[in-house]
């Protein structure tokens, strides 16, 4: 929970810098299952839009955590030295998707790098 909680409040819209792999799981891990209890909630409570299974809840927090989510996966990117407009990969169908993903599960280049000091240099 440190790492959503790290990634929300310390760096909301901070594309600048690197992150570790785990603060980029972690993340996308807790926002994960935000966005189903956001989705139970609305179905429990009769807010669910008609035919679409969601409701204002979970656009609230999905718009809510757009900034974020971005700028975590902008500086996962810049761990392994690649530009933060590598992103816009993923907006190839399938291979962009693919192509990301194993972006996000390399390892982050040891020692400095153009965009910033080792994140795991303390460790």
């Amino acid at each position: 929970m440190k790492w959503y909680l790290k990634v929300v409040k310390e760096n909301y819209a901070n594309f600048q810098g690197r992150a570790r792999r785990q603060e980029y799981w972690m993340f996308l891990l807790f926002n994960i299952i935000f966005l189903i209890v956001a989705m139970v909630l609305d179905n429990v409570f009769g807010l669910a839009f008609e035919g679409i299974g969601y409701g204002p809840l979970y656009v609230v927090y999905s718009l809510a955590v757009l900034v974020p989510g971005l700028a975590v996966a902008v500086r996962r990117l810049h761990d392994i030295g690649k530009s933060g407009w590598m992103i816009l990969v993923g907006l190839i169908p399938l291979i962009g998707f693919i192509w990301l993903l194993v972006l996000y599960v390399t390892e982050g280049e040891k020692g400095d790098n153009q965009y910033g000091p080792d994140p795991k240099a303390g460790e």
